[in-house]
């Protein structure tokens, strides 16, 4: 299983700790992380009392500087806590004074320091800078970081808005930092989780603000809904990769007596999908079981009947099949015999020919312009 955060004695240059580089576009760091640790340590931000907020450190090329401080660490991603964890133990580096919180935990009282990396949702940068400016005071340091090009006008628009005062540094090797003053006199409310209506049903559904297609229904999910199996009573049913849960919710919707499993390595989206089956089908919430997991690991095989899936071909801003990949391997270990593997993706990805090659079969259930419904039986 290819993994993003693999660790080696590679030194990256934050001058203290080896991190490692396996894959270039899956490597644990960037150049954002770097310009950020090398301007702390330059301008002498840290000293060993200061308490220290890092959010969403992708897999600990912050956090590994600063484990002699008080030290905060937010992530909505468990692929992110996880690989934080695991360079920490790679490095030798002590992890106890360390406090983990998920993107939904209240906010730590007394920060000194706030370290942003920059998200690719612009839904969970609004929501995570409004609980920021609703918490602390203007004596916090608040120091962004990201890509360059990735630092749009809107972006700083966003700062200015939640914040207050926002200027930016010059670019370092495409990576630029965003400095935020927290004097906005202004006060805003949080519209998350957004709830919005689920067309051509009776139901509502609640998406936390990292869930993707937040406001509706996305193309995707509308064309995989209109061709989902006939489950049966009683079946062990896994929608790996639920998002908002919305797959789940229509199989058991069809046929209430499924035995369903939401996966999703998203802690707001697996909240997401909690809520919705809770808001809209209450009698089923005991047939539910509900994963923040890394795919389908630690599931026994042969204890699932039916899987389905949209494999996201994206980590972060890395464009990537190795998430496809395990997920369809995961799936076959999970299945039973006889058990179907259904997924819908874009046309241009070829999953047929990975589902080819690990299943020994495949069948299209359905195609149109943009996507293709395929299905995989386990022999």
């Amino acid at each position: 299983m290819l993994s993003p955060f693999i660790i080696n004695d590679r030194n990256l240059h934050l001058d203290r700790y080896p991190l490692a580089q396996v894959n270039r576009s899956l490597q644990a760091w960037d150049a954002a992380d770097e310009y950020l640790v090398n301007h702390i340590a330059q301008h002498q931000l840290i000293k060993p009392d200061t308490r220290v907020l890092i959010f969403n450190d992708l897999f600990g090329a912050l956090t590994v500087n600063f484990t002699e401080n008080q030290l905060f660490t937010v992530n909505d991603s468990f692929l992110s806590i996880c690989g934080i964890k695991h360079n920490l133990e790679q490095n030798h580096l002590s992890d106890d004074n360390r406090s983990q919180l998920t993107s939904l935990d209240p906010l730590p009282d007394d920060i000194d320091v706030i370290l942003y990396k920059i998200p690719k949702s612009k839904s969970l940068l609004s929501e995570q800078l409004l609980k920021i400016k609703q918490k602390y005071s203007e004596k916090v340091i608040f120091i962004a970081a990201d890509r360059a090009k990735e630092i749009h006008t809107s972006t700083l628009k966003q700062f200015e808005k939640y914040l207050g005062t926002t200027k930016t540094s010059l670019a370092v090797k495409k990576a630029r930092l965003v400095f935020a003053e927290l004097d906005n006199p202004a006060h805003y409310n949080s519209p998350f989780p957004t709830v919005w209506p689920l067309e051509n049903t009776r139901f509502s559904l609640s998406n936390h603000a990292n869930v993707y297609a937040r406001e509706k229904l996305d193309l995707g999910a509308r064309y995989f809904i209109q061709n989902l199996p006939e489950i049966a009573a009683g079946s062990r049913v896994i929608d790996l990769g639920c998002g908002n849960g919305v797959i789940g919710l229509t199989v058991l919707a069809a046929q209430e007596q499924a035995k369903v499993r939401f996966v999703d390595e998203s802690h707001m989206a697996i909240t997401s999908a909690r809520e919705n089956i809770e808001n809209n089908l209450p009698q089923v919430v005991d047939n539910c079981i509900f994963h923040v997991n890394d795919c389908l690991t630690g599931f026994e095989p042969g204890s699932a009947d039916v899987i389905l899936c949209n494999p996201p071909f994206h980590q972060q801003t890395a464009t990537t099949d190795h998430i496809a990949w395990q997920m369809f391997n995961d799936s076959f270990r999970v299945l039973k015999k006889g058990g179907e593997l259904r997924i819908i993706g874009n046309r241009q990805l070829g999953y047929h020919v990975k589902l080819q090659r690990i299943f020994g079969n495949h069948k299209l259930i359905a195609t149109n312009e943009k996507f293709v419904t395929i299905s995989a039986i386990k022999k």
